[in-house]
């Protein structure tokens, strides 16, 4: 990216509520990169060093037969909830670290019937790997938690846990 649209995106970023430029960000990152994300309409509702919430709305597009959030949608939330940190995590640091996710389990407890949120607070661990694989250019691999709720029909109650596996490395190239 040029140093004037790096810039231009920076001055946006200062401007914008992080709700909008969370999901702004993401919406056009996985235009180019990823656009399978898109047709999930992911909306990030908060997004902190530390901490990532995403909200999938329960749509046409992401719900199953049951009239729940369907398998591929709830992926799509939890890649989404994890990644952002790390992508986060590189872009303050400045480094040409890329991510992807290596594994995945989850845990269903509750059928999603309502908007569901995924919930990532490893920012901490996620910041560490980073700067390990930034630094020493080795392959890095951690868990990653995310948890999913609906906060309309279930409060805070989970109704999903998953772990992936986060694996990061530095690449010769700027990402």
């Amino acid at each position: 990216m040029t140093s004037l649209a790096t810039r231009a995106l920076d001055r946006a970023q200062e401007l914008l509520p992080i709700k909008w430029r969370g999901t702004l960000m993401l919406r056009a990152w996985a235009f180019v990169k990823v656009p399978m994300i898109l047709w999930a309409r992911p909306v990030v509702e908060d997004l902190s060093a530390d901490r990532c919430v995403v909200r999938i709305p329960l749509t046409r597009r992401t719900k199953n037969h049951q009239n729940a959030l369907y398998i591929g949608a709830y992926t799509v939330g939890a890649d989404v909830a994890g990644g952002l940190l790390a992508m986060e995590a590189s872009r303050s640091r400045k480094s040409d670290v890329v991510l992807i996710f290596k594994d995945m389990q989850a845990e269903f407890l509750a059928r999603g019937e309502d908007d569901v949120w995924f919930t990532c607070e490893e920012g901490p661990a996620i910041r560490a790997a980073v700067a390990q694989a930034a630094d020493t250019g080795e392959r890095v691999n951690i868990p990653v938690k995310i948890t999913a709720t609906v906060p309309k029909k279930r409060g805070d109650r989970a109704i999903a846990n998953f772990v992936l596996t986060l694996s990061l490395k530095r690449t010769s190239k700027k990402v």
